[in-house]
């Protein structure tokens, strides 16, 4: 099949031939309509983790079944499907249930296994679930890793109707999915971009007010604060939680490492939560949001051949959503 792949870590991509991962008693055969790029796809270039060599990209994938595992009885050849990017075994499913995605055996689709910028891609039958009714190749390629993500980070935050609720650099696909997810569930949210533009997209989709995330401090008092960008917005996060208030947390694009004042902490009775991508059971219940309605933001598409070009746009940071790839043609 043809893909991009990473035959070094760090490294660059190349486009080329490269044959298909085998298909297991309890894998799925895909052939692939769309994929979304992530983060994921910059850090495995620069071994921020070093995935296994060689490496094929793409942790969101949509497409059709080609083939099926001897044991697959779930799935059908022809199905129209979405992939599940958070791979567990099944005795951590069993063990674990919704907090599988803390189990040991964890993997991220497109991370540690190879993904879905390439013709054909190869997953666990129990990660395929049928293309939401109504929705775009498109939005169903983008919507499963960012959805997934914002969607536990909402439900560990313990996040309620009425409730406000901050996004912190909005722009990214999780901090998008955090909005139009916290306003489904009757959410005034709040977000932050260092971008004009971007406060002003984010008004149009929905949010009750905007503020420079540059500025010192942000004037809102939120039940919920939604990070993933780190050092460089921490203080002014922290600042703008309520006492009692929840941050959650699933990424650092400005850097690793924070400093955390502890009177702050323990005076206000704040919380510090950490986040992960999702279980199966959040999958459903995202993948029924979507069918449900619930807007994802697509930022731009290209064909898969352009993946340098669209890698490009996510590593200046200019979008506003999911970059998807279309693979009509490939």
């Amino acid at each position: 099949m043809q893909s991009w792949i990473l035959d070094e870590s760090p490294g660059r991509y190349r486009w080329g031939d490269i044959a298909p991962p085998p298909v297991g008693a309890d894998d799925v055969l895909i052939r692939v309509v769309a994929s979304a790029l992530n983060h994921m796809d910059l850090w495995v270039t620069r071994g921020m983790p070093k995935p296994p060599l060689p490496h094929v990209p793409g942790c969101d994938v949509a497409g059709v079944v080609e083939a099926v595992g001897d044991a697959v009885s779930d799935v059908r050849v022809g199905d129209e499907v979405v992939v599940n990017p958070g791979v567990s075994p099944l005795s951590e499913i069993v063990a674990l249930g919704n907090d599988s995605p803390m189990g040991r055996g964890f993997m991220i689709y497109g991370e540690h296994c190879w993904g879905g910028h390439a013709q054909l891609a190869v997953a666990p039958s129990r990660n395929v679930r049928p293309r939401p009714v109504g929705r775009s190749w498109q939005e169903c390629a983008a919507f499963p890793l960012a959805y997934l993500t914002a969607y536990r980070m909402l439900r560990r935050a313990r996040v309620q109707a009425g409730h406000t609720v901050l996004v912190v650099g909005i722009g990214s696909g999780v901090s998008c999915a955090a909005l139009a997810l916290a306003r489904h569930m009757g959410c005034t949210v709040v977000a932050t971009s260092r971008s004009a533009a971007k406060r002003t997209e984010a008004l149009a989709l929905g949010a009750a007010a905007v503020y420079d995330s540059a500025a010192a401090k942000w004037p809102v008092e939120a039940d919920v604060v939604i990070e993933s960008v780190g050092p460089a917005t921490w203080e002014q996060s922290v600042r703008s939680l309520k006492p009692g208030g929840r941050l959650v947390v699933c990424g650092g694009t400005s850097g690793p490492t924070v400093e955390l004042n502890l009177p702050r902490l323990f005076f206000k009775q704040i919380e510090i939560i950490g986040s992960t991508m999702g279980s199966y059971q959040e999958f459903d219940e995202v993948c029924a949001l979507v069918a449900d309605g619930v807007h994802i933001q697509v930022d731009r598409t290209y064909p898969l051949a352009a993946y340098d070009e669209a890698l490009t746009r996510l590593e200046h940071g200019e979008q506003l959503g999911k970059i998807v790839l279309t693979h009509e043609g490939n």
